[in-house]
């Protein structure tokens, strides 16, 4: 027979707060099935509220007797519950510390006896499962508290009050954060573990549903989603590196029925394991609660602070629910009903396709033997830049994640070689300004030189068009600089660029005369404010060649146009007050590079080249160093390879007086900005027209290099 152990963390470790009086009269009798694991822990804690009178320890279930001299005189001991319940009477507490898979036809069997239940998450293994043992504890009568211990944190009440006092502004979404360690022998411990099934039977072990299953609960509590009926939809990605049937390393996202996005990021394949924690992010702040140590960090846009709470143990809010007055509501902490939401999530994890493995060369092992554990390269920053950015891993491009399901958009090759993916943006959320961009794009030898959705800016996108003010709405993403207040602020104004129709052209169409390949893609686009109000109408071509055998040329050109009859303002922070804030128009957001160089013909450094005006001594600017593509490498891996981007603007009397915008210290990004210090403006009668061409090349380049690189560009077209 299977040994019953526990499925609980040792991290979620509960802590009593509060110490009850004895009560008058006998107190609850209780059984504990599965005494080893988790179920150790509560043979302590039940010794604890013995000693209060809170309750009588009158038997243990459990394959493995507990050792002689570990239980108190008179308990009795069995081999399964159904021998426990047939030696009568039946206790008045059952507490199910055992296997996944157990939890369902245990429950039921103790309801049935007429105990109250107490078991430790996940509560089921499927959600037909929870809504059997649901409608039989409410056909009888019976009380059953879910072991999410982080639930009866004294936090969360203190962060429902912060919330709603606007102590951090408006909430924008939440994110539980997870970097735990787990060896190959925590997965051989039991038959059951790192499984999906087992003999036919589910068991929907993994990150999300147990080990870190604390941080799922404890994000939906904060999220506003308890029943089922609060979520609203469930998306999941998931992963192993371990040699297992469940998830060790995944992203699940949920959308409640109040508005509200969750964005669970979680890992077993750590480097070192960190407290998890959930994070309720404002418009004025963030507010992490680390529920392992009901620990609350309260950020802000001047200060700092760390507040401790204490703990009620859910075993002693069980008992205290029992002895409710009869007409008294009292409700229980984690009660089952009040874990629909989270078994909506189990649920899509159960029915979603097996997780993927993530291949061997993303994943180091350290240890030997059991001790042995997995260490996704990059996984902490991935996991960190997954919650920021409200994305899943694939939605991050990560090298080991699925592909996508392309939205129809034809990649643009050279030379029988992929250099740039285009999207539509759909996926994009809300605060960073959804709109089309190429990502990724590479160079002809594969050296990955755009980045979008990066951590430190998660609006920014790759390459393409975005404008911050655009008659006050914000098509770039983030937060907004006003000029009133002459800071950031997160407002309710973003809207989004919709593509409309596009047109990719046949490669032989557009071949070149040296007979290398290329293509055009042309857009029409609607730049929607909120509420669904058109505002521009957007033109975009993207053209693309080879230029030499290791570089090759890629031009946009665009048009903004109002929509309605009259003119509409494009400005910039730069036009808003903030100096040297002038971005907007066409950018171009890099991956993280070593060595960065950044220089024109004239001048070379950030200082120097940004805000600096093309001119026909410096008509270009270069970017090269060694690129490390996504940012997902190791730090025990190569630094990168060699790449060099130099953008060329269109012809001078088309868009005379328009800045480089560059960024190498606070994150790499070069655009070039259409409203500097003063708003431009787009007329039916003058629309506003720019064009830009990026050589995309391998190795890197001195200016001379540079020089020939742009003569053989006109050559060539």
């Amino acid at each position: 027979m299977t040994p019953i152990s526990s499925t609980a963390s040792p991290a979620a470790t509960v802590r009593p707060d509060r110490h009850e009086h004895p009560v008058a009269g006998p107190p609850p009798r209780v059984a504990l099935v599965g005494a080893h694991g988790y179920g150790a822990r509560h043979l302590d804690n039940l010794a604890r509220l013995g000693a209060l009178n809170l309750v009588e320890l009158v038997s243990v279930a459990d394959p493995r007797p507990p050792a002689k001299g570990t239980l108190p005189d008179g308990v009795a001991t069995f081999q399964s519950l159904a021998d426990l319940l047939a030696a009568g009477p039946a206790p008045d507490v059952v507490i199910l510390a055992t296997p996944i898979q157990t939890h369902a036809p245990l429950a039921l069997a103790a309801i049935a006896a007429g105990a109250d239940v107490y078991v430790e998450k996940p509560p089921m293994a499927s959600l037909a499962q929870f809504d059997a043992v649901l409608t039989a504890a409410g056909a009888g009568g019976r009380l059953v508290q879910v072991g999410f211990q982080s639930l009866g944190s004294h936090a969360l009440p203190a962060l429902d009050r912060l919330v709603a006092s606007g102590g951090i502004g408006e909430v924008r979404g939440v994110s539980a954060v997870g970097t735990w360690v787990r060896t190959r022998g925590y997965f051989n411990r039991s038959r059951w573990a790192g499984k999906r099934s087992l003999d036919g039977t589910d068991v929907v072990d993994g990150v999300a549903t147990n080990a870190l299953a604390h941080a799922v609960a404890t994000g939906l509590r904060i999220a506003g989603a308890a029943l089922a009926s609060d979520v609203v939809s469930v998306e999941t990605d998931l992963y192993r590196a371990h040699a297992t049937e469940s998830d060790d390393t995944s992203v699940i996202r949920v959308r409640t029925a109040g508005g509200a996005v969750l964005l669970c990021a979680l890992t077993l394949c750590a480097e070192e394991q960190t407290a998890p924690s959930v994070t309720v992010h404002g418009t004025l702040g963030a507010a992490e609660f680390f529920y392992t140590e009901d620990r609350l960090t309260i950020t802000g846009p001047d200060c700092e602070r760390t507040e401790m709470f204490g703990r009620t143990d859910l075993l002693e809010d069980l008992l205290a629910v029992r002895r409710s007055p009869e007409g008294v509501a009292r409700k229980l902490l984690s009660p089952l009903a009040g874990n629909g939401a989270f078994m909506k999530v189990l649920e899509a994890i159960r029915t979603a396709e097996q997780p993927r493995a993530i291949t061997p060369q993303h994943v180091r092992w350290d240890g030997e033997g059991d001790d042995a554990h997995p260490v996704v390269h990059g996984i902490g920053p991935l996991v960190r830049r997954a919650a920021a950015a409200q994305a899943t891993f694939a939605e991050l491009g990560v090298p080991w994640a699925r592909e996508l399901p392309a939205p129809g958009e034809s990649s643009f090759e050279v030379n029988g070689k992929v250099v740039a993916v285009p999207s539509d943006g759909s996926r994009i959320p809300p605060t960073s300004s959804p709109r089309p961009y190429l990502h990724p794009v590479r160079t002809l030898a594969g050296t990955m030189v755009t980045e979008h959705l990066p951590d430190d800016h998660v609006w920014h996108l790759g390459a393409g068009v975005a404008i911050q003010d655009v008659n006050g709405v914000n098509f770039w993403g983030g937060r907004t600089y006003t000029r009133d207040a002459g800071a950031y602020l997160w407002r309710k104004d973003h809207g989004r660029i919709v593509t409309v129709a596009a047109d990719t052209a046949d490669t032989a169409d557009t071949a070149n005369e040296a007979g290398q390949g290329g293509g055009s893609r042309t857009e029409t686009l609607s730049w929607v404010a909120p509420g669904g109000i058109p505002l521009l109408s957007e033109r975009r071509t993207w053209t693309w060649a080879a230029v030499t055998a290791s570089a090759w040329r890629l031009t946009l050109d665009f048009e903004l146009t109002p929509s309605g009859p009259d003119p509409v303002a494009l400005g910039s922070p730069g036009s808003n007050g903030r100096p040297q804030g002038g971005y907007g128009g066409f950018f171009w957001r890099l991956p993280a590079v070593d060595g960065a160089t950044a220089w024109t013909a004239t001048a070379n450094g950030e200082d120097a080249v940004h805000g600096a005006v093309p001119s026909q001594a410096a008509p270009w600017l270069a970017w090269s160093g060694m690129f490390r593509g996504a940012g997902t490498v190791s730090d025990k891996e190569p630094d990168g390879d060699p790449a060099t981007l130099v953008f060329l603007p269109g012809p001078l009397p088309q868009q005379p007086g328009d800045p480089w915008f560059v960024r190498m210290a606070g994150y790499p990004g070069v655009g070039l900005s259409l409203a500097w210090e003063k708003a431009a403006t787009a007329s039916h009668d003058k629309p506003l027209h720019r064009s830009v061409t990026v050589l995309v090349a391998d190795g890197l380049l001195a200016t001379s290099d540079i020089q020939q690189l742009i003569t053989t560009l006109g050559e060539s077209t």
